[in-house]
């Protein structure tokens, strides 16, 4: 066992065994793990970013189609023909948007609300309030 270990440490210092010690290893993974826990603290506020921004999205979406469809079909109020759409065209929407986790669109009384749950909640028969533009994604998470 020692001849072993001294042929190993002529060859390493005649620059015949190219590698890698464990310790060399070791600290590199190390390395790489403080930097993967680096980046993915730093991309956590992303998540909620996106979800505001897709909040705005489809809130924009479903007012541009609740004006089409109100434009064409003056008098109307069955907000069904929105997704089934009317002799005249339509449907005006594919579907109702949502995005359950942080927040679901829907209409009340002829009028477009979004419901966002708390910070930790799961959303389910929470309220609609009136959606009025993009400030009423705020509370998104």
């Amino acid at each position: 066992m020692i001849s072993t270990y001294q042929r190993l440490n002529r060859q390493r210092d005649a620059g015949e065994i190219n590698g890698f010690t464990l310790i060399e290893l070791l600290i590199v993974i190390v390395v790489l793990g403080i930097l993967a826990a680096v980046v993915i603290f730093a991309l956590g506020g992303i998540t909620s970013k996106s979800a505001v921004a897709a909040c705005q999205a489809d809130g924009a979406t479903v007012s541009t189609a609740i004006a089409a469809f109100n434009a064409q079909n003056p008098g109307v109020t069955a907000t069904s023909a929105l997704l089934t759409g009317t002799a005249d065209g339509g449907p005006y929407i594919q579907s109702w948007p949502n995005n359950l986790p942080h927040y679901r669109f829907g209409i009340t009384a002829g009028v477009l609300g979004v419901a966002i749950a708390p910070a930790g909640a799961v959303l389910s028969t929470t309220a609609l309030t009136t959606y009025s533009g993009p400030g009423s994604c705020v509370g998104v998470k």
